[in-house]
């Protein structure tokens, strides 16, 4: 483990989250050379652990999986049309064992919390943290404790981690003041193991999501557009493609592209601005409740990220979050969180400010599932509509004639019952 900022370098088996001399954040590096044996990594299935020799855990050590990643990069066709691109492709993380991204992160970073000897572990989170860490915690057998700010939580995500077991407790403050008690904690001896994205293994098992993508399209694609909350997402995908690049496999590196909600936007306005720091926003609002942070812990890696890239970082409304995320679950059929719908929302942005080109490859990666935060949903669809149970009436919202409403039911009644008498008379046709 190397700080980001002094460039001291502590091992990999010291309980540390930054760095003792100058509070830097901790990233671990890979060697020189790496003996990987490609014929048995391609036979492992797709997800986090085929890559077990590009993750700082030993060989020797039993993982904690609930079998995370290997998620799908869908081809949306409509969806690309619509926003004016020839080819855009949604890696869609939602699929995760516990429908968010977080499980790849989690299942290196509790596989490391059980081989330091922690009994406990610990995170402060707008909801798809927590689900996730309890889970892992429960599948490991450790006690987990997680900090929530007091009514800023979707019910889908809180409900995941009270089934896991894990100890809630409730600030009355935002998620920023969770994050400030969490690693006050952490400072403590033989408090629980600290796991957000400040922990370096956490960011080690989420770059993954970049590799996968090397292998299910056998390339990189020119841009990868994603959420940004709290940073750790974004860092942990430039780490994964500076690594792709560095043990020759792949050739070229994507631009990042960073979406931001309007109203929780630090980075992104430190981005627009050339600013090298973030002002805080103290009082961040947004319906993406994931990315609802006002000083995100990973800010300079983020950054770095899309400068470095040669990409960028934009800001979206909540309306045009909540627009994309109708588009992408009424074109596509997938549904998602509000803000993961954010990449979708701002890819639309770009494309129209001519940012993004028509003939760039454009993958956007989606990071939690809708079935996680309903409310946003449902507090925008129509009623639906109350019809009596007659022909007549099904006819008329329907916009058929009432004869071909009766005439379909009654082929269909008609053609599963013959198919019923046919097999209990034993004839064969």
């Amino acid at each position: 483990m190397e700080c980001v900022e002094c460039r001291k370098r502590q091992t990999l088996n010291e309980r540390a989250y930054v760095c003792a001399d100058c509070g830097g954040l901790l990233e671990i590096r890979p060697g020189g050379t790496l003996a990987i044996d490609f014929g048995r990594w391609r036979s492992r299935p797709l997800g986090v652990w085929r890559y077990r020799e590009l993750l700082p855990v030993e060989e020797r050590v039993e993982v904690v999986s609930l079998g995370e990643g290997g998620t799908g990069l869908h081809d949306c066709r409509r969806l690309a049309r619509s926003l004016g691109l020839r080819k855009l492709r949604v890696k869609n993380e939602g699929e995760n064992p516990t429908g968010s991204f977080k499980d790849r992160g989690m299942t290196v970073g509790v596989t490391k919390a059980v081989q330091l000897g922690a009994d406990s572990v610990m995170c402060a989170s707008t909801g798809n943290t927590s689900a996730s860490l309890a889970a892992y915690a429960a599948r490991a057998g450790l006690k987990c404790f997680v900090m929530i700010p007091a009514g800023k939580i979707a019910g889908g995500k809180l409900a995941q981690a009270v089934a896991h077991g894990a100890k809630i407790i409730e600030v009355n403050g935002n998620f920023d003041d969770a994050m400030h008690l969490v690693v006050n904690e952490a400072r403590r001896p033989r408090s629980p193991y600290l796991l957000n994205s400040v922990n370096p293994f956490r960011v080690e098992g989420q770059k993954t999501v970049v590799f996968e993508i090397n292998d299910q399209l056998q390339k990189l694609p020119d841009i990868i557009v994603l959420p940004v909350g709290n940073a750790g997402n974004i860092t942990a995908v430039w780490k994964g493609l500076k690594e792709l690049k560095h043990f020759g496999l792949a050739e070229k590196i994507p631009r990042i592209v960073g979406i931001q909600a309007e109203r929780a936007s630090p980075i992104a306005d430190a981005f627009k601005k050339g600013l090298d720091y973030v002002q805080p926003v103290a009082k961040p609002e947004t319906v993406a409740t994931a990315i609802r942070i006002g000083s995100p812990v990973n800010w300079k890696r983020a950054l770095a990220a899309a400068r470095e890239s040669g990409g960028l970082i934009e800001t979206v409304t909540d309306e045009e979050i909540l627009q994309a995320q109708r588009l992408l679950a009424s074109q596509e059929g997938i549904f998602v969180e509000p803000a993961s719908a954010s990449t979708i929302a701002g890819v639309q942005k770009l494309v129209d400010q001519g940012a993004v080109r028509a003939d760039e490859d454009v993958v956007c990666i989606t990071t939690g599932s809708g079935l996680k935060d309903q409310e946003a949903v449902m507090a925008l669809a129509e009623p639906p509509i109350k019809v009596s149970p007659t022909a007549e009436s099904l006819a008329k919202v329907m916009g058929l004639e009432p004869g071909l409403v009766y005439a379909a039911f009654v082929g269909a009644f008609c053609q599963t019952n013959c198919r019923s008498a046919v097999a209990e008379a034993g004839i064969v046709l």
